[in-house]
């Protein structure tokens, strides 16, 4: 029996059918993905299946007695409330009950409380909470915050997005639902949380219906995806990668249907413009077909356009754009960047990978040169001209008009030496002609990050800063803003959770390994993701070694000072010089080859072939060294 079932769903806003007599259903243990473009209607349907909205028409069916928990895209909390007392808020009278009982617990241990009185509320409330069977409640609260590394007793207001987007997803799993549904789960968590996420998820066998753009997360997670299309929810069971080919098939065979039946309509249309007499007997069927074919060109609702994007580089940069050498930033008692040195050159593609609070921003302002380091220097490159997408879209004002926030005081934009007018060129990014005079307060998240992808492409730049680009856009506009980006011939910093998204943009990294500590690495995600398990791996086994490498150095330290060392070694060590030098002329040669950001666009493989054997040489270098100091330390 499902969980969750939609029959004949009608909802319109305006005049657009959002859901047009649609079908759906959820069974138990499937994990569900929900896609389709940009408003679309996503999360109002998500919204109506948790009870918190409305259809026009149709039914909505939830299984007796379900519990369904519900996580929106920015989920609403008291500022002044607790973790704990958000948390068991779902749960009915019970939460006020316990989140009384936690506060006094609070207070008993704070000096000069008044204990007697504590203690008879106290005891009063466990009363109530026993005959209720509330203890449990308690249990699951106290087990969901645990999991989401949260602190019972903070603020909610103190919370950074990241924590308030673990707090709402503790709230839902306390309760221990039935079906979860969420909408967009991954926007304002890092990549390790996403991960861990993905993890917690599969491991849970909760039933889900969820709304995501990031496509790792899609491939990993849904047993079955479901796509919003013109109204209409079609089913594809498997990965979303087994949905990518399959909906290319499909919509190639649309395509072909539509040509058809647009060739006979022209056809029938020319045919009784000929003033032949259709009141004859044989020629009514032919006047009919014609009204058939009107009314279905008429309803039929054509695919939405697809974004049409274009950057202007500008005047190219000097070919130093920055070099940082030895830059230290702190902030009170905390280093945020630690002796860090790098060197970025025009073309170059950074991505900048790090958790939450890292200061993935604080180093981007350090290197454009919005903040001067306590220690170290930058030196800028010359005639750069940055545009800057910044994450929390603080460069829109809610009450402005669309038109005036691309182009304040002109009906026309220059974009790439091409004068265009305002209003075609917001249909350039889906925005219909009527939405040029409407507020931006009347966007949706999706729609807003368009507009300031818009009004960011509106200028000419030969240096992109983009700041989370890819939160609530959908997949295809995704995958057009990859392709702009990887032709685009100035200089890009991407700060992103997307790990497909930088995969396929970036030629570079540079991520947090914590303390204040940053290390460049060639490659994108994937590329800093193996090699980082593959120091996780060494590390386990020199742990493993450990015995046998004491067993040796008790050995060594046992023989007297001045040991002589034998003939092979004696070779070996004559031989280590000429090895290293040759191992650090390949680690340069290779180091070149790897600047070159056409590499990685026009030949991935020999690029990801090239950095592991970069890899490869940073160990053995190690090694020899470590070798090297051993012996000569036995000639002492």
């Amino acid at each position: 029996m499902p969980y969750l079932k939609l029959n004949r769903a009608c909802l319109a806003y305006g005049h657009v059918p959002l859901l047009d007599e649609a079908d759906f259903q959820i069974d138990p243990g499937e994990r569900v993905a929900l896609i389709g473009r940009n408003g679309t209607g996503k999360s109002s349907l998500l919204a109506i299946l948790a009870g918190l909205g409305k259809l026009d028409d149709g039914d909505v069916w939830t299984q007796p007695g379900i519990r369904v928990a519900y996580v929106p895209q920015e989920p609403p909390f008291d500022a002044e409330l607790t973790v704990f007392q958000a948390v068991v808020g779902g749960m009915g009278e019970n939460s006020r009950l316990l989140a009384e009982y936690h506060e006094i617990s609070s207070h008993l241990a704070e000096p000069g409380a008044d204990h007697d009185k504590l203690l008879a509320r106290m005891q009063a409330l466990q009363h109530d909470l026993e005959s209720r069977g509330a203890w449990s409640c308690e249990s699951q609260a106290e087990q969901a915050i645990a999991r989401f590394s949260l602190d019972a007793d903070a603020r909610v207001g103190t919370l950074s997005g990241g924590q308030k987007k673990r707090l709402a997803l503790a709230q839902a799993l306390a309760v221990t639902p039935d079906v979860l549904l969420l909408d967009e789960p991954t926007n304002h968590l890092d990549i390790a949380a996403i991960e861990w996420l993905e993890s917690l998820l599969i491991e849970s066998r909760t039933t889900l219906l969820f709304i995501t753009h990031d496509r790792r997360f899609l491939d990993r997670v849904a047993t079955r995806i479901v796509e919003l299309d013109r109204g209409h929810l079609a089913s594809f069971p498997g990965s979303f990668s087994a949905y990518q080919q399959r909906k290319e098939a499909m919509l190639h065979e649309e395509a072909l249907a539509n040509a058809r039946a647009d060739k006979l309509l022209k056809e029938e249309e020319v045919w009784i413009r000929k003033g032949v007499e259709a009141r004859r007997t044989r020629a009514v069927f032919r006047v009919q077909r014609l009204d058939r074919l009107r009314a279905e060109r008429k309803a039929r609702r054509d695919r939405l356009g697809s974004v049409k994007m274009q950057i202007d580089a500008g005047d190219k940069s000097g070919q130093l754009v920055a070099e940082l050498v030895g830059v230290t930033k702190r902030f009170g008692d905390k280093t945020i960047v630690r002796d860090f040195s790098c060197r970025i050159q025009r073309g170059d593609k950074i991505g900048l990978i790090g958790p939450n609070g890292a200061g993935k921003t604080t180093l981007l302002r350090l290197i454009l040169g919005e903040l001067e380091p306590d220690a170290g220097t930058v030196r800028r490159g010359t005639k750069l001209e940055i545009a800057y997408f910044d994450q929390f879209r603080t460069q829109l004002d809610p009450e402005a008009m669309l038109a005036d926030v691309i182009s304040p005081g002109s009906e026309y934009v220059e974009v790439g030496g091409i004068r265009k007018h305002v209003i075609g060129y917001l249909g350039e990014f889906l925005f219909a002609p009527e939405r040029a005079r409407s507020p931006v307060k009347s966007l949706s998240g999706g729609e807003r990050n368009r507009l300031l992808l818009a009004r960011l492409f509106a200028k000419p730049a030969n240096v992109l800063v983009l700041d989370e680009p890819t939160n609530d856009l959908d997949i295809e506009t995704l995958e057009l803003l990859e392709e702009l980006l990887q032709d685009y011939g100035g200089t890009v910093f991407l700060v992103s959770h997307d790990r497909v998204f930088l995969d396929n943009v970036v030629t570079q990294t540079i991520a947090a390994d914590g303390g204040g500590t940053w290390r460049e690495y060639a490659g994108g995600y994937s590329d800093w993701a193996d090699w980082r398990a593959r120091q996780s791996q060494a590390a386990t086994k020199a742990d493993e070694d450990k015995p046998a490498v004491a067993e040796i150095s008790k050995s060594r330290t046992e023989r007297p000072a001045g040991t002589k060392l034998s003939w092979k070694e004696q070779r070996e060590l004559e031989a280590l010089p000429e090895r290293i030098a040759a191992l650090e002329s390949e680690q340069k040669t290779l180091a070149q080859k790897l600047e070159n950001p056409l590499l990685y666009q026009n030949q991935p493989q020999e690029a990801q072939q090239l950095a592991a054997r970069l890899a490869a040489i940073d160990e053995e270098l190690m090694g020899h060294l470590e070798r090297w100091e051993a012996l000569e330390a036995r000639l002492v």
